[in-house]
Protein backbone atom coordinates (compact mmCIF):
# COMPACT_ATOMS: atom_id res chain seq x y z
CA UNK A 1 0.00 0.00 0.00
CA UNK A 2 3.01 2.45 0.40
CA UNK A 3 3.58 2.08 -3.07
CA UNK A 4 0.33 3.50 -3.97
CA UNK A 5 0.43 6.43 -1.38
CA UNK A 6 3.86 7.23 -3.57
CA UNK A 7 2.75 7.18 -6.54
CA UNK A 8 -0.31 9.39 -5.78
CA UNK A 9 2.36 11.88 -4.31
CA UNK A 10 4.27 11.43 -7.06
CA UNK A 11 1.61 12.40 -8.91
CA UNK A 12 0.47 15.27 -7.21
CA UNK A 13 3.42 16.70 -7.31
CA UNK A 14 3.43 16.38 -11.19
CA UNK A 15 -0.08 18.27 -11.63
CA UNK A 16 1.42 21.00 -8.91
CA UNK A 17 4.41 21.39 -11.68
CA UNK A 18 1.90 21.67 -14.88
CA UNK A 19 -0.68 23.61 -13.18
CA UNK A 20 2.24 26.37 -11.97
CA UNK A 21 3.99 25.81 -15.47
CA UNK A 22 0.79 26.74 -17.14
CA UNK A 23 0.08 29.48 -15.31
CA UNK A 24 2.98 31.07 -15.55
CA UNK A 25 3.88 30.19 -19.24
CA UNK A 26 1.28 33.63 -20.40
CA UNK A 27 4.46 35.64 -18.87
CA UNK A 28 6.91 34.67 -20.86
CA UNK A 29 6.76 36.50 -23.80
CA UNK A 30 9.15 34.59 -25.65
CA UNK A 31 7.58 31.62 -25.54
CA UNK A 32 5.46 30.24 -28.41
CA UNK A 33 7.19 32.32 -29.99
CA UNK A 34 10.57 30.46 -31.31
CA UNK A 35 12.00 30.27 -34.38
CA UNK A 36 10.67 26.55 -35.56
CA UNK A 37 7.17 27.76 -34.22
CA UNK A 38 5.02 26.96 -37.15
CA UNK A 39 1.69 29.28 -38.07
CA UNK A 40 -0.39 29.46 -40.64
CA UNK A 41 -3.03 31.70 -41.31
CA UNK A 42 -5.99 31.86 -43.85
CA UNK A 43 -8.57 34.55 -43.10
CA UNK A 44 -10.34 33.21 -39.55
CA UNK A 45 -8.50 29.92 -39.47
CA UNK A 46 -5.21 29.67 -37.66
CA UNK A 47 -3.32 26.38 -37.64
CA UNK A 48 -0.62 26.55 -34.63
CA UNK A 49 2.56 23.96 -34.18
CA UNK A 50 5.31 25.24 -31.63
CA UNK A 51 7.70 22.86 -32.78
CA UNK A 52 10.53 25.12 -31.83
CA UNK A 53 9.06 25.41 -28.53
CA UNK A 54 8.78 21.21 -28.13
CA UNK A 55 12.40 20.90 -28.85
CA UNK A 56 13.29 23.46 -26.49
CA UNK A 57 11.38 21.79 -23.49
CA UNK A 58 12.46 18.73 -24.61
CA UNK A 59 16.27 19.26 -24.26
CA UNK A 60 15.68 21.40 -20.92
CA UNK A 61 13.33 18.38 -19.38
CA UNK A 62 16.22 15.83 -20.53
CA UNK A 63 18.88 17.80 -19.00
CA UNK A 64 17.17 18.03 -15.34
CA UNK A 65 16.16 14.37 -15.62
CA UNK A 66 19.75 13.28 -16.74
CA UNK A 67 21.02 15.57 -13.52
CA UNK A 68 18.70 14.45 -10.98
CA UNK A 69 19.30 10.37 -11.75
CA UNK A 70 23.38 10.99 -10.86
Amino acid sequence: MSEMGRFLVFMGVILVVVGVILWLAPRIPWLGKLPGDIVWQRGRWTFYFPLGTCILISVVLTLLIYLFRR
